[in-house]
């Protein structure tokens, strides 16, 4: 089953249960996927690494849009955002925990033959398709400046 049919799924047992925060993000998600869908130049299906970056998206722009409602003092807002954020990272991948990213980042810097911190573009580039899904593109850079310094 596709991502876009699980949220379809999901948006009707939401309703059912009457879940209001997974209802607006699953629907969130379901208009996302539409639009992708019917893009000028899109095919008619998404791959699943299109849906999961999809997610992924909006997973983002809802912690982004928490972290600035916490900054203003609008939890009534931040809750939101941040419940949103917790229903739709359900629909990703299991992250990969900091001891793994660090082990497949160094065979990736390795693989590379990466050695200073110039180099961090080409390990950048490998790193961020190997790993989509399974980590955030903040955490990796991170990583990968401490591992090349």
């Amino acid at each position: 089953m596709s991502l876009y049919e699980q949220v379809s799924k999901d948006i009707v047992d939401a309703m059912k249960a009457h879940e209001k925060v997974a209802l607006e993000a699953l629907r969130a998600a379901k208009t996302a996927f539409t639009l992708a869908k019917t893009e000028k130049g899109a095919t008619a299906t998404l791959t699943a690494e299109e849906e999961i970056k999809i997610i992924q998206k909006l997973v983002k722009q809802r912690n982004e849009s928490a972290a600035i409602y916490k900054e203003q003092n609008r939890s009534d807002l931040y809750e939101k955002e941040f419940a949103e954020a917790k229903v739709l990272e359900k629909y990703l991948p299991a992250r990969m925990s900091d001891e793994e990213l660090t082990k497949v980042l160094k065979a990736i810097i390795e693989k590379v033959g990466a050695k200073a911190p110039s180099d961090m573009g080409k390990v950048m580039g490998v790193a961020t398709k190997e790993l989509a899904g399974k980590a955030v593109g903040k955490e990796i850079s991170e990583k990968v400046k401490k591992l090349l310094a």
